[in-house]
C-alpha cells in the first residue's frame, strides 16, 4: 500500500503537467481566436475580450512551468553533487 508521501510525490507532478498543458492550449486557443476565427472577429470588442481571456487564463495556468523546471534542475544538481 502506498503511503501518503509517495502518493503526493506522484500526483503533484501529474497535476502540474496537466495545468501546464491546459495553459498552453488556452494560449494557443486565444491566439487562434484572435488571428484566424472570423466569428470572433465579427463579434467586435466582445470577441477581443474572449480571445484575451483565453490568453490570460492560459498564462496564469502556465506559470507553474518555471517552478517545475526549477525543481527538476535543483533535483538534478543535488543528485550530481552527492
Amino acid at each position: 500500500m502506498m503511503t501518503d508521501n509517495k502518493l503526493i510525490l506522484i500526483l503533484i507532478p501529474i497535476g502540474i503537467k496537466c495545468c501546464i498543458a491546459v495553459g498552453i492550449c488556452l494560449i494557443l486557443l486565444g491566439v487562434y481566436f484572435h488571428n484566424f476565427n472570423e466569428t470572433i472577429e465579427a463579434m467586435g470588442v466582445k470577441g477581443i475580450i474572449i480571445s484575451a481571456v483565453c490568453v490570460a487564463f492560459g498564462l496564469a495556468l502556465s506559470l507553474p512551468t518555471k517552478m517545475y523546471l526549477t525543481f527538476i534542475l535543483v533535483k538534478r544538481e543535488s543528485e550530481r553533487s552527492s
